[in-house]
């Protein structure tokens, strides 16, 4: 059954980790100078494939005993947040872009992009845990999908704008903190049964 307080948990989440991360710049290097739909549409197909492989292995992970499962979820949230607060910000990495503006180069190009730098990256291991966390795989995929979708198309389409609006430093500092919450109530759950 399809659980939107799990699926608005998870976007928050998910969409907080993703917004300070090197791949929404990617998105919006990429946006600059491709048909912004073209882009999208390959970020958008990588990032599904993502959250599938991070909702498989979350959902192997609730086969273990709920007290493991739940210390380990919290270590992970806790890993999350320390990732975030203390990564060194190392710039604008160079992107390749493709020689022509087809739709199968540019989203092509996109997806290999996405598929490569996010993998094993923080968003996909916080799915997981969301995944083994809520026991509801659906309502957990929706949910991330959803907010890495729309940190690509902020990314691509106004991330210029948003950031000067709203300081990097300042998302990745929610994000941590939402975390560590996330991390206490999973430990604070595995320490009392």
């Amino acid at each position: 059954m399809i659980s939107f307080t799990i699926m608005a948990i998870t976007f928050g989440t998910v969409f907080l980790a993703e917004l300070p991360d090197k791949t929404a710049l990617a998105g919006l290097m990429l946006g600059t100078r491709y048909r912004a739909s073209y882009v999208f549409a390959g970020v958008a197909a990588a990032f599904a494939v993502h959250v599938a492989l991070a909702i498989a292995a979350g959902s192997v992970l609730t086969l273990l005993p709920h007290r493991l499962v739940q210390a380990v979820v919290g270590v992970l949230f806790l890993a999350g947040a320390m990732v975030l607060l203390f990564k060194k910000d190392d710039g604008e990495e160079e992107i390749k872009a493709p020689a022509d503006q087809s739709f199968w180069k540019v989203s092509g190009a996109g997806f290999m992009l996405i598929l490569v730098a996010e993998f094993g990256d923080l968003t996909q291991i916080m799915t997981a845990t969301l995944a083994a966390r809520y026991d509801n795989p659906v309502s957990v995929g929706i949910g991330a999908v959803l907010a890495l979708w729309a940190v690509a198309g902020i990314g691509i389409v106004g991330g210029r704008t948003l950031m000067k609006y709203v300081p990097l430093s300042l998302i990745t500092k929610v994000a941590a903190a939402l975390m560590l919450a996330l991390a206490a109530f999973s430990l604070y759950e595995a320490a009392v049964g």
